[in-house]
């Protein structure tokens, strides 16, 4: 291991202050023997350093003194907004959504906005998918089309794959293992963002205005200039051109990065989080900066602007567990609905919707 040689640099020391604060709240498992994965304990993690707003809400309403440096924004905005003295452009909204806004975009991120034209990271090994999510409850198989073998020629198809479309597991199973293939519940698993309007390209970290795109539904446009309001400039409405959603499973992070493609910084991002809860970084303008690490809770919305764009920022871990996760309304609420497949996949899940200014 790094640094346990006389004279070495502890491997900490070697990591930024942003790295060392990733490394502190990633979820690790406990070594025990033998055991599987799904038997595995997390190992503890000290929270205590976490801002939990929350609890910042609730004294806020008590009238109790709030933490050192934690500012609530007087904006005229619907419900309380709360600003850090230290990074100029951050505004934080506890549960700025209700719960049935959750389910709706919970819903919307699992069955729309995967659709094609937006794009996945999917598309770049089995091209554009229709319907996932209907057919990973179906239990179909995306199996490779176009091969020698004439069994590899499925009569379902998933709307305009080139090379590769969907098939009924029975059928699957009943030709043998001389395709390839891979079954519509594992895709949604692996499944880590589409993007919504203006399309970005991840290879050259920019916008393809090129690309086929359709605009962004109005109803999270209209959202979306709501509760942007508390970061925009005074007269100014904010205009919803482009969109990455997120999904995060079980043990999945977000490193430290910028968003810093869009025209003008001034503009804010617009972040709702849906789903298990998760610890969010918010360090500075160099990965040197000690970051500040608060939960992010379902409706939960986070707006970024100014100098706030400048900062590094991201998800080292999110919580799964029953004690921990925090999604019992958001549980309850879908069993009402009967809703039982969505309800499945976010007791393990948190989706993240950023919603952008591009120009």
């Amino acid at each position: 291991m790094y640094g346990s040689e006389s004279g070495s640099v502890p491997e900490d020391l070697e990591r930024t202050a942003f790295r060392r604060a990733e490394k502190k709240y990633k979820l690790y498992y406990e070594d025990t023997y033998k055991s599987s994965k799904k038997k595995r304990k997390p190992k503890p993690v000290d929270l205590s350093e976490v801002l939990d707003f929350n609890s910042i809400l609730e004294s806020y309403y008590q009238n109790v003194e709030l933490p050192h440096g934690v500012v609530p924004l007087r904006c005229g905005f619907d419900r309380p907004v709360f600003s850090l003295e230290n990074r100029p452009g951050f505004y934080f909204i506890p549960g700025a959504l209700s719960v049935k806004e959750q389910c709706q975009w919970i819903k919307e991120s699992l069955t729309s906005f995967p659709q094609p034209p937006n794009r996945t990271n999917h598309n770049a090994f089995y091209g554009p998918i229709n319907d996932l999510f209907i057919a990973a409850n179906e239990r179909k198989v995306l199996v490779a089309d176009g091969g020698s073998n004439s069994e590899c020629d499925p009569s379902v198809s998933n709307g305009g794959v080139h090379g590769w479309k969907f098939f009924e597991e029975h059928e699957v199973s009943s030709k043998g293992s001389t395709c390839k293939s891979v079954s519509a519940s594992v895709l949604l698993r692996k499944l880590r963002w589409s993007t919504l309007g203006l399309q970005f390209d991840w290879s050259k970290r920019n916008y393809d205005v090129s690309l086929p795109h359709k605009k962004i539904p109005d109803t999270l446009c209209q959202l979306a200039k709501r509760l942007a309001t508390p970061a925009m400039p005074l007269g100014e409405e904010f205009q919803p051109e482009g969109a990455i959603v997120n999904y995060f499973g079980p043990g999945d992070m977000l490193g430290g990065h910028l968003d810093d493609m869009e025209a003008d910084w001034s503009k804010p991002i617009v972040s709702m989080s849906l789903g298990c809860k998760a610890i969010f970084l918010l360090g500075g303008k160099h990965r040197e900066d000690p970051p500040i690490a608060m939960f992010l809770r379902s409706g939960d919305v986070v707006l970024m602007a100014g100098e706030a764009r400048e900062c590094f920022h991201g998800v080292p871990r999110i919580f799964t567990d029953g004690e921990n996760d925090e999604i019992v309304t958001l549980q309850r609420q879908f069993s009402q609905e009967d809703d039982f497949s969505v309800l499945e996949y976010i007791r393990s899940s948190r989706i993240n919707i950023n919603i952008r200014q591009v120009y």
